[in-house]
């Protein structure tokens, strides 16, 4: 397969677990720069997923550099986990759970109902463990010192919410939201909401607009072709 860098392409990738975006970027960036004649090549990401999540990465070289921010516009698909019962600071893995609460009281009708009130239009609070600026500074900084500071609430739109599977406290899910949209701070609400906690267990990012998971590139596939 023939790749025009300079001129611009746009690469799915299928991002590792524990690999930030980042990471994704500069490996794909060395590997580009070490073929014939591409020394200097620009290439980013349209759209950050945690280390701890998976799934559909774009990655836009030479030109179409200059699209990435009509890419973070689009919406966005997710299927993942909620561990319902506990807490974490971070409302997922990276940090250890600092509370735990009974859970088996919990009925499959409060689930549905719970997972009905967050659909839609409505304002959510960004987790402290995240990339939101707070005075030039991101906000996972100040949260790792243990530092409080106040994030303001941001207009997000989840047009579908909805469980695949219950087997607590493991809950299935598979969510389509706007741009700017915390799946943690969603897992943080839908344990209020059934008032025994929750935290984001597994994530995967199946879709970013018209561009599906089912197309992107693994990694080592990737290579593969960059070679061919």
């Amino acid at each position: 397969m023939s790749f025009q860098f300079e001129q611009g392409e746009i690469l799915l990738v299928n991002k590792p677990y524990r690999w930030t975006s980042f990471d994704v970027v500069s490996h794909i960036r060395n590997y580009i720069k070490s073929q014939p004649g591409l020394k200097k090549i620009k290439v980013g990401h349209a759209g950050t997923l945690d280390p701890l999540a998976t799934g559909l990465l774009i990655l836009c070289t030479g030109k179409m550099t200059k699209q990435i921010e009509q890419f973070k516009e689009f919406d966005k698909e997710y299927t993942g986990t909620f561990t319902i019962g506990a807490t974490t600071p971070s409302y997922d893995l990276e940090t250890e759970v600092n509370q735990s609460f009974p859970f088996e009281q919990i009925k499959d009708e409060a689930i549905l109902a719970a997972a009905r009130e967050l659909t839609g239009n409505h304002e959510q609070l960004p987790p402290m463990f995240s990339a939101v600026k707070i005075k030039g500074i991101r906000a996972y900084e100040y949260a790792r010192k243990d530092q409080q500071v106040t994030i303001k609430p941001k207009q997000v739109s989840i047009p579908v919410f909805e469980i695949i599977s219950i087997e607590l406290p493991v809950i299935s899910f598979r969510i389509v939201c706007s741009k700017g949209t915390y799946i943690r701070a969603i897992a943080r609400d839908f344990g209020e909401k059934l008032h025994c906690g929750a935290y984001l267990s597994s994530l995967c990012r199946t879709r970013i607009g018209i561009y599906y998971l089912k197309d992107a590139y693994e990694l080592e596939d990737l290579r593969k072709n960059l070679q061919a």
